[in-house]
């Protein structure tokens, strides 16, 4: 016999009914009825389901005890239900062997169960009749509960759209709960976006069993995020782990025999260091569309099992590979959690129009991708702390825009919290590229390169870029502002770099013009051109306080005569203004040099004639230390 559960006076009597022990209230305590003008009707929750039972979205449940769906008895939440849950060990709700349950949270009205005090609670906690490596019948280390089977296709239920928090209730030094515990749990049983959070000990936890799990969200879990044991072999899809707080475990822990479950698009980020995957005993997976950010160590083997049993992308796992990589799930697919990533984590793929919040601090840890015909508006004053690293970059896809709106009182300033580099800013575009249309960039396979010269990339005022230069190979790095292919559309204006280890700006090839760029202290270029860029840039800093830097301005390639207006360069440490390899050159008037060893730098021999300096052919014998033609000043902006 099947009862919903519809108001307070037909709940007392399920109550009844199944022997469950479920008392009833409304906030006055003045009636049963749930139909009480200015009350709101509330269920205690616990003892045993002994009967089909479904729940009432509109009933405010309190989970006071253990609840036990008994073998043979299915619990049926409903869409947007919520339970408020006690703390400690005797607060958690059970699917015995043989019951089920179904969570049919939808994504404008999930499932949430929570504490409503500090503490936490046991969380949800499933009984199957799959095989474990524990045997049939086998004890779980909570509650005396009994698991296991031979049946890998036993069915305990459907779980979608269930949000757990503050789970982990600590039972001794060696044995806590999990958000969600999947003892011996079958393929027939469904679960798809479930979200974890906040909880001290793991957030889903296998023990055994051949159950999958889909899109599945976890934000800072004091133990691991994943966890399995006892040989399960089902499928984890669709994965984002986000640790913004430390002294968690891992994101995956692994233990036991190898039954090699599959992990299927499985992204991580810290903020805070920490350790990624950790594979104990013989255990294993085979993993594809991996993506770790921001961690010290991405593989550990603390037994010394074998790497064979870690395929990570068709290959044998490398513990000297970081994993790091664009992110494979995008966590704008869990905003139906409510404040998923604090609100403040920029990763993955924008595909649709997007401003930022300038009241708000972001935190850069991975790759952002803003896609063809999505824009991301970056509001004046707004500041973006970065990781470190070579998949550490924004990057504008062709098609795609940024606009990013700073002001001189409020400029937008993206620079990382710790010592070393990033990836810095790239932008993508369909101009005419001497590397051809649909080019492949050094950095990320970006595609770049068309044949609009006016293509419209979007647009960026006032712009502070600090730390960038992540260094890929001795061959390749990344730049402040990387330009492919980038066209007039585009408009650049305000731009300063500061502390880098590679180039300020570098063209590749474009259309696009700059204006009003400051570059200090970068250990490379500070501006670099090739592929035959042959924009213009005006108003132009460029200064040198330390040594061992490469030139004030690098260009190589074809020579489609760029026009340079008013750059001045100084540096306290001499070495290289102006260097020209191939066949470059430019059309410069208003250069000003100070301080420098080498003025112009012909490397490859280049004709002189190819660049004109204030209408006349380069000389490296002249000085060129003209008054600044350039102030300084200008730029206070960007330096205070």
């Amino acid at each position: 016999m099947k009862k919903a559960i519809k108001n307070l006076s037909i709940l007392c009597s399920v109550a009844i009914l199944s022997m469950t022990a479920i008392s009833c209230s409304s906030d006055d305590d003045s009636s049963s009825s749930s139909d009480d003008e200015g009350s709101t009707p509330s269920a205690e929750l616990n003892g045993m389901i002994t009967e089909d039972t479904t729940l009432d979205a509109s009933v405010t449940y309190n989970l006071t005890g253990i609840l036990s769906i008994e073998e043979g008895n299915k619990l049926t939440i409903p869409a947007g239900t919520i339970i408020e849950t006690g703390t400690g060990t005797d607060v958690y709700m059970v699917v015995q062997k043989g019951a089920q349950i179904d969570i049919q949270g939808t994504a404008s009205s999930p499932v949430v169960m929570r504490p409503t005090g500090a503490g936490e609670w046991g969380g949800l906690v499933i009984l199957g009749d799959a095989e474990t490596t524990a045997g049939t019948d086998a004890t779980a280390e909570v509650g005396g509960l009994i698991y296991g089977g031979s049946n890998n296709a036993d069915n305990s239920g459907s779980i979608e759209y269930l949000i757990i928090e503050q789970s982990g209730a600590q039972i001794n030094a060696d044995s806590q709960y999990n958000g969600l515990t999947l003892y011996a749990v079958g393929s027939g049983t469904t679960i798809d976006n479930v979200a974890i959070l906040n909880g001290t000990d793991d957030g889903i936890e296998f023990f055994g069993g051949s159950v999958n799990a889909s899109n599945v969200y976890v934000e800072n879990l004091e133990d691991d995020a994943i966890d399995w044991t006892e040989g399960w072999n089902g499928t984890l899809t669709n994965t984002y782990v986000l640790h913004s707080e430390g002294d968690f475990s891992t994101a995956i822990e692994a233990d036991g025999v190898n039954n090699n479950p599959t992990i299927v698009n499985f992204t991580a980020v810290s903020q805070t260091g920490g350790k990624a995957l950790q594979f104990k005993a013989q255990s294993g997976a085979t993993i594809t569309g991996l993506s770790l950010n921001g961690y010290e160590t991405s593989l550990d083997f603390s037994d010394n099992g074998p790497l064979a049993n870690v395929s990570i992308n068709g290959e044998v796992a490398d513990l000297a590979n970081a994993y790091t990589g664009p992110a494979t799930v995008n966590i704008a697919d869990f905003a139906w959690v409510a404040n998923a990533g604090s609100d403040n984590l920029l990763n993955g793929s924008i595909t649709s129009d997007v401003t930022l919040d300038a009241s708000i601090t972001y935190n850069l840890q991975g790759i952002l991708s803003i896609e063809n015909g999505a824009s991301l508006t970056i509001p004046a004053g707004t500041t973006i702390e970065t990781g470190i690293g070579t998949d550490v970059y924004i990057a504008v896809q062709k098609g795609g825009q940024i606009f990013i709106e700073g002001t001189e009182s409020n400029p937008v300033t993206m620079a990382p919290t710790t010592e070393g580099t990033w990836g810095g800013l790239l932008l993508l575009g369909n101009a005419v590229t001497t590397a051809g249309t649909d080019a492949t960039a050094e950095v990320g396979g970006l595609i770049y390169g068309g044949n609009d010269n006016a293509d419209n990339s979007g647009s960026i005022e006032y712009l502070i870029i600090k730390k960038s230069g992540a260094q890929i190979n001795a061959d390749s790095q990344y730049n402040g502002l990387t330009l492919y292919a980038v066209g007039s559309g585009t408009t650049i204006n305000n731009v300063a770099f500061i502390d880098g280890e590679d180039d300020g700006i570098e063209f590749f090839g474009g259309s696009v013009n700059a204006t009003n760029v400051y570059v200090q202290d970068l250990q490379d270029d500070a501006i670099d051109w090739t592929e035959g860029w042959n924009g213009t840039l005006t108003n132009t800093y460029v200064l040198h306080t330390e040594s061992n830097f490469s030139t004030a301005l690098e260009a190589d390639g074809a020579n489609n005569n760029p026009t340079i207006t008013n750059f001045t360069a100084v540096s306290q440490a001499g070495g290289k203004a102006l260097q020209f390899k191939a066949q470059s050159g430019a059309t410069i008037t208003g250069l000003s040099l100070n301080g420098y060893d080498t003025t112009i730098d012909m490397a490859d021999n280049g004709p002189l004639s190819n660049v004109q300096i204030d209408g006349v052919d380069a000389d490296p014998s002249m000085n060129y230390d003209a008054a600044a033609t350039v102030d300084a000043s200008t730029f206070a902006w960007a330096l205070n």
